[in-house]
Formats: structure tokens, sequence, C-alpha cells
């Protein structure tokens, strides 16, 4: 028998006017020209075009000269070998060609979708029964390009779920690129990518225990500068590809959450931040931070990546090491299990693994702990977020996919000190597509990144077909009644 759901009548739409000033690159032959055509301009016409691109667009993004500045910079290299001085450019110019070098980006003009959620830090001021929480939605623009994106509600007594007011302007962050890296780290990593060594040595070699950024990639650029084979100029630039994958990014602390987007940076992310799973983790010693688990995806590698954050202002991203780091599906338990972390993943894209570690960001020897048990997950079983402490066991909200690639969701129970060992497991979905659920970017899904205990009921946020979202509670005591029984 199927649990009462209750569908909560609160849907999260995509919003094609939330857009962000990118960074342009034409090539570098189009914008060599296009800047010749720029210099032909008089100081006048210069003015005139400038104000006229300002008062167009100024209302629609915070600090646009900032931006225009800013891409204006990443041509200084362009410039140089053009041979133009631009000491003896004026500043109106310079914020002219980096206009040219920016386009507006809707980040979710075609979803917002796969939701997480979790308790705020600040719980202050709130009513008998509140509380403050963070939403977190993968948005999908043009090209399916996603990003992640947040907003900032209040659930009240009767799980009723107030949103605050997302405003108007979307703010990028300040990219802050990792300067030190370990040797031996890095080489264990290149291992793993299956990157050969007889490639990645006549760089490695001559790299100190402890290098920095900046050596790495000078050495990179010095050898792709001279001839080499293909296999061994793809093999140089998946060293760069992984190094600029640790990086941190500051938001302004005078943005509100849900100006803020993490969009993506590395070349590992080029085609997308895919389905952040957030967790509120406690440390051994009480204090808490918030990761989140997401997959960073090039168009053809998939890097699983560990976010942090104490503030949601301030966030430090890192790829994920080890032979289980493989795949998608991570999500961080939310405090360790005998001193040591621990994460599900779906590692052979079909079943639901476990492995522990003494770090977060390294992953060995995964634990299968759930198969394909009934119809409507035969296809594959995986986590829907990070599993929930109770003290009948963690639970874990499931995914499971079925005939005609229908997603539903379902939940598991396991023990709280061996979590290998499954207490009990629904048999039939907890929540599937309704009828008016089922139409959307990718039809007959609904689908969860995380989930949270709120007055005794289960906090359900769930995309409906890789479109929108919504959420549904779910009474504890059923839930738990049903899974051990």
């Amino acid at each position: 028998m199927r649990l009462p759901v209750t569908r909560k009548n609160l849907k999260f739409l995509p919003d094609s006017s939330r857009v962000v000033a990118r960074f342009f690159n034409n090539g570098e032959e189009r914008t060599g020209n296009l800047v010749k055509r720029l210099m032909t301009l008089d100081d006048d016409a210069v003015a005139r075009e400038l104000d006229h691109t300002l008062r167009e667009f100024v209302g629609r993004h915070r600090n646009i000269s900032q931006i225009f500045l800013a891409h204006y910079e990443n041509h200084r290299g362009l410039l140089e070998r053009m041979e133009l001085d631009d000491s003896h450019l004026s500043k109106e110019r310079k914020l002219l060609i980096g206009s040219y070098s920016t386009m507006e980006y809707s980040i979710e003009s075609a979803a917002i979708f796969n939701p997480s959620i979790i308790e705020d830090f600040n719980q202050s001021f709130l009513a008998k029964g509140e509380q403050r929480v963070v939403i977190s939605f993968r948005a999908t623009g043009e090209g399916h390009l996603s990003s992640i994106v947040f907003r900032r509600g209040i659930l009240d007594a009767n799980n009723d779920l107030k949103m605050m007011k997302v405003r108007n302007h979307i703010d990028l962050p300040k990219i802050v690129q990792k300067k030190s890296y370990d040797k031996g780290r890095f080489v264990q990593k290149l291992r793993e990518m299956k990157i050969s060594k007889q490639y990645s040595s006549v760089i490695m070699e001559n790299l100190p225990d402890h290098f920095e950024y900046h050596q790495l990639r000078n050495s990179v650029d010095k050898v792709l500068s001279n001839g080499l084979t293909i296999n061994k100029k793809l093999a140089l630039e998946e060293m760069t590809w992984l190094v600029d994958s640790y990086y941190d990014v500051e938001f302004s602390l005078d943005s509100d959450i849900s100006e803020r987007v993490i969009f993506p940076i590395s070349p590992s992310e080029s085609k997308g931040i895919e389905d952040a799973r957030f967790v509120r983790f406690q440390e051994d010693d009480g204090t808490e931070k918030i990761y989140a688990t997401y997959t960073a995806y090039d168009g053809h590698t998939i890097l699983p990546k560990l976010l942090s954050t104490e503030d949601f202002n301030t966030f430090r991203i890192m790829p994920m090491h080890g032979k289980g780091a493989q795949n998608k599906n991570f999500a961080l338990f939310p405090k360790k299990i005998k001193s040591k972390y621990a994460v599900l993943a779906r590692v052979d894209g079909v079943n639901n693994y476990i492995m522990y570690s003494d770090r977060n960001t390294l992953w060995n020897n995964p634990i299968k702990i759930q198969e394909p048990k009934y119809p409507w997950e035969f296809t594959q079983i995986g986590n829907c977020g990070s599993p929930l402490w109770t003290e009948e066991g963690w639970l874990i909200i499931t995914h499971g996919v079925g005939p005609m690639r229908r997603y539903c969701i379902g939940a598991s129970l396991f023990d709280l000190d061996d979590p290998t060992q499954e207490i009990g497991r629904l048999s039939e979905p907890l929540l599937s597509p309704l009828e008016e659920e089922r139409e959307g970017y990718v039809p007959n899904v609904v689908y969860s990144c995380g989930s949270m205990i709120h007055n005794e009921s289960l906090i359900l946020p769930y995309a409906v077909s890789d479109y929108s979202s919504s959420y549904a509670t779910v009474e504890m005591a059923e839930l738990m009644q049903a899974l051990k029984g």
C-alpha cells in the first residue's frame, strides 16, 4: 500500500529574465578585427556608443562598467600581440571594447529543477515551529548549460513554505584560483584519469613536492608550444584541466542569496554543474559546515567535485580523488561514522554504494548496499540526496528508473552504526509522476537532490520532469512504520 503524500501548492518555475553578463570570446582573429574597427572611432563616437550601451543595460546588472573592464582585461594578451599600447587608451574606449566582449545569458531559461534543501545557519526571529531553510536548484539555460542557484524561505508549523523575495540582479563571484598543490596527490589523480606516465612525467618530474599553480601552468604551456604528438598534447591539456578544477568563489556581501549563482568556471565544468546535493555537516567537535557534492561535466568526462561553505558567501571547490570517485550521485553523510567520512555513490551507474574515508575528497573501496529490486527501479537505483539521521536508522531517499525511463522516488532505512545493513525498503514508490507532472524537458521524471525532517514530517522538494520544481510532505511516523514493517 502506498503511503499518503501531501503535495504542496508551490511551484518553482524557470524565469528567463534572470540573466548574467558573461564573457564572450569570439576568437582571436575576429576579436582583433573588431578592436581595429573600434580604434577607428573618434572619442566623441566612443562616448556616444558607450553611453547608449550603458543606458540600455545598466539597470539589468550590478556594476556593469566593472564587468566591461574585467572583460577588456581578458584581451590584454591579444592586444600585446597586436602591438597595441593600451596605456594611451581612454577608460571609455576600454569599456566599449569590453562591452563587445560581453553577452547576457539567461541562467534558468530552460529549467529550474533537482532541488536540495537544508537548514539555514540563521534561525533567529522565528515563531514556534518555524525553520529558515535554503533551497538550491540546478538552473539550466541555452545549450543545456547548468549552474547552481539558491532561494531562502521559512517552513511554518504546518510545513507550508514561505519563500523570500527573489532579487533582480544576478551576482557572479570573484574567482580565486588555488595556488599550492601536493605533488603526490596530483600524480595519483592523473593515474585515476588514466593519463599515461610517459606523457605526464615530462612535467611532473621537474616540479617540487609542493608546487604552485603558476609553476604547472608555465611548464605545461612551455611544452605545449613545442611540436607534440596528439596523445601527449591531450594529456598535458588534461593536466591543465585538472589544476583548474580547484578554486574558491567569493560573492559580494551586499548581494542577496537569490542573486548568487555558481556558474561553470573551470574547463572540467564547461558543459555544466549538475545535481548538487547539499548537506549540513557536523564535525566531531560540534562545529558545522555546509558541503555539497556535484557532477562537473566537460562534454566528455565526468568529475565528481566537493563544494564547501560556512556562510554562502565564500565557497571552496575541489575535485574528488580515488578509484571510487567515478560516475555520478555522490551524497555525503551529515556526520562521520566511526570517525570516518561516509558517502553514497552510484559508482557503476546502476547500484547504490557506500564508501568510507579519512578525507572527504578521497574515496576508494566502494561497498554495494543496494541493487534494483522492484520493477519500478529495475534500470537503476541511486540516492536522492544525503542520508537523514533518525533514531530508527539512516533514512535514504532513493530514485528508481523503470519502464519508459520513468523516474520515481523511493525510501530505504539503514543501520546507524553500519549503514551497509538495510533495515527496510519501500516496495512501491513514495512519489511517482502525476499525469500533470509528466510533461517537461525530460518527461515522466520526479527527482530530488536532498530532503530534510521538520515537525515530524519529511520535507521532500522534487523536480517535475526536469523543468520546474515543487515539494511534498510525508508523515515520518507512517514512513518509519512502512520501512520497518
